[in-house]
Parts: structure tokens; C-alpha cells; sequence
């Protein structure tokens, strides 16, 4: 009895601590919830091998890899689905050494892994020390026209676009925990 409960406590606190470890893989820049009814989660991860490699940093040549996670909540529009990925947006981040000036902007694009699933993102070069602070800007837009079709009772119940334009800065990120960080 008492070996078969040390298993179970055992096993208790390995998948704490495993999860623990996971979690610690991403790190939380921000959460917002815009109309209409969709959360948008900002992290920074540690840098990813990406495909095709023509298109994306290496991993090697980056410091760390920026996601946005954009979901429906319970508050969507009828016929979507809560957790379900939101598609089309255009996601820009630009990312600001506080201490020198110096600026990188990449597109975020959707990607998808098994963590996170369909999500946009991008491997960055900061434009700095890996220690410095940054101002992180991520402007988000609707889909470019035509790009998405939008049904009468959409626009007539929702808006005539999927979501109006928003700009969110967090300032004082400090990302090197991330960068030193190997995903293999």
C-alpha cells in the first residue's frame, strides 16, 4: 500500500514539475480580448526550427521566436467556435531596444506546432543584447481586401470587416531567459 501510494505521489509531482518545465518554455508579453470576441495571446519562445527555411530565420541566426495566439472566446459571433484559431489577420511586431534605439519589424505569419496549433509567428534577431529591454509593438489589421469573403448576415450582424485595427506595447521586455534557451 504504501509503495503504490509513493507512485502516485510520485507521478503527482513529475507532471507538476514536467509541466512546469513546459510552461517555461514561452513566456507571456500580453493578453487582450477584442471585439468581436477574440483573445489575442503575446509570447516569446524560444527560437524554433521553421520550414520551409527559405522563408524564415534559422534558428541559428535568431534570438528568439514571437508568437500571437488568436482565438475565439465564449463572446464570438455566432458559428465559431471557442479556443478555434481566428485566420487572415496581418500581425506586425516591431521590437525596440530601449537602451540604444535600435528597431527590427517582422510579419507574423500563421505557423502551426503541436503545442500551439495554428498561431502567427516569426524567429527575431533582437536589435541588441539579448539582456537589454525592449519595447515590443504588435499592430494587428484586419484581412487585406479580398482576401476574405464576407457573407450578408456577417456584415450585416458582426461589421464589414473581421476586426478593426488595434495596436498593443508592452514596454520593458527582457527576453534573455528565452534566447539562451535550445529547443534541441
Amino acid at each position: 500500500m504504501l509503495i503504490r501510494n509513493f507512485k502516485y505521489l510520485f507521478l503527482f509531482f513529475f507532471t507538476i514539475f514536467f509541466n512546469s518545465i513546459l510552461n517555461a518554455e514561452e513566456m507571456i508579453i500580453g493578453e487582450e480580448k477584442i471585439d468581436p470576441g477574440i483573445e489575442l495571446v503575446f509570447e516569446g519562445a524560444i527560437k524554433d526550427d521553421i520550414s520551409p527555411k527559405e522563408f524564415y530565420l534559422s534558428e541559428q541566426n535568431s534570438d528568439i521566436h514571437i508568437e500571437v495566439l488568436a482565438t475565439w472566446t465564449n463572446d464570438g459571433p455566432e458559428g465559431s467556435v471557442e479556443g478555434g484559431f481566428v485566420p487572415y489577420l496581418e500581425i506586425k511586431v516591431k521590437i525596440i531596444n530601449q537602451k540604444n534605439l535600435k528597431s527590427v519589424s517582422y510579419d507574423l505569419v500563421p505557423h502551426i506546432n503541436l503545442t500551439d496549433n495554428f498561431h502567427y509567428a516569426n524567429n527575431i534577431k533582437l536589435p541588441g543584447k539579448e539582456d537589454d529591454l525592449f519595447e515590443v509593438i504588435f499592430d494587428i489589421k484586419p484581412p487585406p481586401f479580398g482576401s476574405l469573403g464576407y457573407h450578408y448576415d456577417w456584415r450585416e450582424n458582426v461589421n464589414k470587416n473581421l476586426i478593426s485595427e488595434k495596436t498593443f506595447i508592452y514596454k520593458n521586455q527582457n527576453f534573455s531567459r528565452w534566447a539562451s534557451l535550445s529547443r534541441r
